[in-house]
């Protein structure tokens, strides 16, 4: 028996070494295996962390939305608590302005910059302080533009002043309706509230065409009706504050009014009872007002402070004063209505 040949270990045998040096053809020699690469390392992943321990876990962005509603929250937790305790004041007109701040201004604001895009116009001409009388016209079938005018003001005049508006009669006896205007700031349309209102420095808003403008149909739109008897320029010389004439266009249309059925109006006790294209024939959805462009524009305001003391007494000064006042946001109701590209846009 042939002796066997030891091959050292590690030692690769001759054949492999002559089949690196030529391989035969037709053969294709076996690839070498590539040797494994080392797996890296995992990376270090940053920890889930709490937002209250300011830690990297969160976004800048994340901590100020969260402080942004525990502001929120403390705010309207203590605005409840003084609500609840009678810890707010209210002036003798029953004004609520922490209530008309708060809460009215906030519910009507998305109203105003969204729903009816209410575009201001002229707000330097209301004073920054001290007392004021804006006189505008009426319109819509339901007095929605008495309270996009406070809305207006409050919210694009340099002071946030508020508007003191002048109600008929007829909001002070309707059960809900009389709570909310008082703490709105309403008060009733005379002489002797709107001259203690001017004489307090405030500014104080009327709408002269009362009934007979709101409740004008569809087709005499954008037509001033009477302004009473001059009243209020009565009550601006007495007080010897500036009258600023204000043009409201776009509450027109969002009711717009065909029809007037005064059999119902009589039995309601109401001054008229509107039809519309929706109401009352789609019921409660009938009541939504149409989404139109609205325009609100203060005029040059008409000084009276240059006039004597018993010039509030003189007719025809008054008559002079009122027709000056109507002229001017007739004129420029007919301009914005040129300038208007649509009714909704």
């Amino acid at each position: 028996m042939a002796d066997a040949k030891v091959i050292p270990f590690g030692e690769e045998p001759r054949s492999r070494r002559r089949s690196r040096r030529g391989a035969p053809a037709g053969r294709t020699p076996r690839a070498a295996a590539a040797p494994l690469a080392p797996v890296p390392p995992p990376r270090d992943e940053p920890a889930a962390t709490d937002a209250t321990n300011g830690s990297p876990g969160i976004s800048d962005a994340a901590e100020a939305a969260a402080d942004g509603w525990e502001r929120k929250l403390a705010h309207g937790l203590s605005f409840l608590r003084r609500r609840i305790t009678g810890d707010y004041e209210v002036d003798e007109f029953g004004f609520d302005k922490e209530l008309t701040d708060q809460v009215v201004l906030s519910a009507l604001r998305p109203f105003a910059e969204k729903y009816f895009r209410v575009e201001v116009r002229g707000i330097e001409n209301i004073p920054e302080k001290g007392a004021a009388l804006v006189v505008a016209n009426h319109s819509g079938t339901l007095p929605i533009d008495g309270l996009m005018l406070q809305v207006a003001v409050h919210d694009h005049h340099p002071a946030a002043r508020h508007v003191r508006m002048l109600a008929a009669d007829l909001v002070f006896k309707l059960p809900v309706v009389n709570e909310i205007s008082r703490k709105l700031g309403h008060t009733l349309a005379c002489a002797e509230d709107a001259q203690r209102l001017l004489e307090r420095g405030e500014v104080v808003g009327v709408m002269p065409e009362g009934f007979k403008g709101i409740g004008k149909p569809f087709s005499e739109r954008y037509r001033l009706q009477r302004f009473g008897r001059g009243g209020f320029v009565s009550t601006a010389l007495r007080a010897g504050a500036p009258i600023v004439p204000c043009s409201i266009v776009g509450a027109e249309e969002i009711y717009p009014m065909i029809g007037n059925s005064k059999t119902l109006a009589r039995l309601l006790g109401l001054p008229y009872f509107p039809v519309t294209p929706t109401f009352p024939w789609l019921g409660p959805l009938g009541a939504v007002p149409l989404p139109t462009k609205w325009t609100i524009q203060f005029g040059e305001p008409v000084p009276t402070d240059g006039y004597p003391p018993e010039a509030a007494d003189d007719p025809m000064l008054m008559f002079n004063l009122t027709d000056q006042v109507r002229e001017t946001i007739q004129h420029t109701l007919y301009k914005l209505l040129v300038q208007r590209r649509s009714v909704f846009f």
